[in-house]
């Protein structure tokens, strides 16, 4: 089942991170940052399905090579900052629908790339990612990450920061909203493109961006269970905070039910009914229950696999700076 997922995060250099280091764990490839005269080889890794570097159309036709090189590009982008909190790459990393072929899902992440180059005129290296072939992974988990640049692109180089990266004082000065709106734009983009790659596909199956609150779905958010306790359950270790987490969950699922009978019981009062029918109602609410519980039981399924390493932060690559 095709999962919603959009995770947005950076790469700043007050924590030790580094953009080439990032691109070539993501890439699986070897890069030296000049900067700090590190390499990072990566090139053993055999999960990268796919990997290419998007820059704004307006290049299209220009001799750019420098940026279509994944060594200069970051090496450019680690370069260009002096500040020693300097923000030096931004990334997306999102769930890919499994239902979609290899090319579908490269078509539907360069798609989406593109329109986001073109809107903030930013590089984009993307990398999409096979599920990895250890215990506990979901051999569903096609992800991508989208890492990008920080300021646009130029012909001889890096230029400034792009809007995504000014502060809102400096959006406002330019006629921009606040900063959380162009996050909120792309998770909605997100879900639009995918949706129209499933439906191009003639795959039934479709994802949204809303909370369930605004999808009128009534049931409690199910638990994301952080990175550290997924990994120590993957590994056959009992996580307290996991377990503390699933049972809260649980009883709020309970406090909700519990409320459903209350106002059922509370309600306008119905007319009289014989045995048979309050036997009979009473059957037909206890199967439906049960088989909502099965229902939201092979969801949590679903979602604790295919979408577990990055809903439940463990996506192998999180931890690569």
């Amino acid at each position: 089942m095709a999962i919603y997922f959009l995770n947005m995060k950076t790469f700043g250099r007050a924590g030790g991170s580094s953009a080439a280091s990032a691109a070539a764990y993501r890439a699986g490839e070897r890069i030296r940052d000049e900067r700090t005269g590190r390499t990072y080889d990566h090139s053993e890794r055999q999960d990268v399905m796919h990997k290419e570097i998007v820059l704004p159309s307006k290049f299209a036709g220009d001799d750019i090579a420098w940026a279509r090189d994944r060594n200069s590009l970051w090496n450019a982008a680690e370069a260009v900052e002096t500040r020693q909190n300097a923000r030096i790459a931004r990334e997306y990393l999102v769930a890919l629908p499994v239902e979609l072929s290899p090319q579908g899902r490269v078509g539907l992440v360069r798609g989406f790339s593109q329109e986001l180059a073109d809107r903030y005129g930013f590089a984009i290296d993307f990398a999409i990612h096979a599920p990895r072939d250890f215990p506990g992974s979901d051999p569903r988990n096609f992800h991508a990450h989208l890492l990008t640049t920080t300021r646009e692109v130029a012909l001889g180089g890096l230029g400034a920061k792009t809007t995504l990266d000014m502060n809102d004082g400096n959006r406002r000065k330019l006629g921009l909203g606040p900063a959380i709106n162009e996050l909120l734009h792309v998770r909605e983009r997100w879900a639009a493109v995918t949706n129209e790659a499933l439906q191009q596909a003639r795959i039934a199956a479709r994802v949204d961006h809303r909370s369930l609150e605004a999808q009128g779905i009534d049931r409690e958010p199910r638990p994301q269970i952080p990175r550290a306790a997924f990994e120590m359950e993957r590994h056959g270790y009992r996580s307290v905070v996991a377990d503390r987490m699933r049972e809260d969950y649980q009883a709020r699922v309970q406090a909700r039910l519990g409320k459903v009978a209350e106002s059922v019981m509370s309600g306008p009062a119905a007319k009289p009914q014989s045995l048979e029918e309050i036997r009979r109602e009473a059957r037909e609410n206890w199967l439906r229950m049960r088989q909502d519980r099965i229902q939201d039981r092979a969801q949590d399924q679903a979602e604790s696999t295919s979408a577990a390493p990055t809903i439940h932060k463990a996506l192998d690559d999180d931890h690569a700076l």
